[in-house]
């Protein structure tokens, strides 16, 4: 039998099998086929299991249909963990995405204000950033169960943050290791991007984003899906010069496609 003569509701469990991108493709077969790609059936088993109770944490208003959630998840962050969290859904393919604020990391001195200032950035969707005003000693880290993120995939760690008037970074080699306990992988890479810096040969320079933000990849891991917690670092020193300038807002830890 063919498709077209189906039930809707057996073309949605179909699509329900598929993915956000291929159910909006396979819409346009058909009208049969667009209002079963629509229908809530379908977007609600892209949703993450939870989402009920990020609706809920994050106080968002009531959208017309499983879609429009979806969409608005996919689009905007939402602020979860007391602006110390963003989530977000990969809009191919449902995955989280998670944004580990400044203030959820772990940042040497961070308290002390002669090295350290906690301030806002537009650009920023949390309520505060952290500013390197001078230290010798850069270590900054994260951590992040497991659980929290979708299951069987493949994840990477970036570094999101900014340069203003930076000290101390040029040519500068600086580790980034995401692991598990034991099993933490660390490479060198440059977080200068000055366009009159020279760029060091085999190193990973920063990427602009589109929300302004500069970010680096740090590493990549695995879930499984069983509860275990991965570590995120930023770290120099080694080299005993004072560095300045850095804007911290976070590490994100988002899906990651082969090429």
């Amino acid at each position: 039998m063919e498709f077209q003569g189906l039930p809707e509701g057996c073309i949605a469990d179909i699509l329900s099998c598929t993915t956000p991108v291929d159910a909006c493709r396979l819409s346009v077969v058909s009208k049969l086929f667009h209002s079963a790609a629509d229908s809530d059936a379908v977007w609600e088993s892209f949703l993450p299991t939870d989402y009920h109770s990020v609706v809920s944490e994050c106080s968002l208003p009531s959208y017309p249909s499983k879609k429009a959630l979806y969409l608005a998840l996919a689009d905007h962050p939402v602020i979860v963990d007391e602006g110390k969290k963003s989530l977000q859904l990969d809009k191919k393919s449902g995955k989280k995405c998670y944004m580990l604020a400044a203030r959820a990391l772990s940042i040497i001195w961070g308290g002390t204000e002669q090295y350290w200032n906690w301030t806002t950035d537009p650009d920023s969707r949390f309520p505060e950033v952290a500013e390197l005003r001078n230290v010798c000693w850069l270590e900054i880290g994260g951590v992040l169960n497991t659980l929290a993120l979708s299951p069987d995939t493949r994840y990477a760690a970036y570094f999101v943050f900014k340069m203003i008037d930076p000290r101390g970074f040029r040519n500068l080699r600086v580790d980034v290791s995401v692991g598990f306990n034991g099993d933490c992988s660390t490479q060198n890479v440059c977080l200068d991007r000055s366009s009159n810096g020279r760029r060091v040969a085999g190193l990973q320079h920063p990427s602009l984003r589109s929300d302004g933000w500069l970010e680096i990849e740090m590493g990549e891991f695995f879930n499984v899906g069983l509860e275990d917690n991965v570590h995120m670092s930023v770290k120099e020193v080694n080299a005993g010069n004072w560095k300045s300038g850095l804007f911290v807002e976070g590490i994100e830890v988002r899906p990651k496609y082969e090429n």
